[in-house]
């Protein structure tokens, strides 16, 4: 499961996600994965989200409006969840590392 932080959907949008996630399979074809799009309580984020059909959205907002929601996503394909999962790596912490020192990590945690 590949998953954006909380809110991650509010400033890096749909279409990079979508993107991110097309490059990864691109690189590893044989990785089996599906994706999360963490949209918070954010409607219009999670709209444009599931209208961009990306994998999944995690939309943490009013439960009337995550049902309405979740019909939308369901018509377009998308996993929608109303729970985040809890992160296995968060590679946060690293976003400015450089090639090698996130190679060496991944490395180390994928063993």
């Amino acid at each position: 499961m590949l998953a954006t932080p909380p809110g991650g959907g509010s400033y890096v949008g749909p279409g990079w996600f979508r993107e991110v996630v097309a490059a990864a399979r691109e690189t590893v074809p044989a990785a089996r994965f599906s994706a999360l799009l963490d949209c918070g309580d954010n409607v219009g984020t999670a709209l444009a989200a599931i209208r961009s059909e990306v994998d999944g959205v995690v939309f943490t907002g009013r439960a009337d409006v995550a049902i309405r929601l979740a019909e939308i996503a369901r018509q377009h394909g998308v996993n929608f969840v109303t729970e985040r999962p809890g992160a296995a790596v968060d590679l946060g912490d690293d976003f400015f590392a450089t090639a090698d020192t996130l190679e060496r990590r991944c490395a180390g945690l994928f063993r």
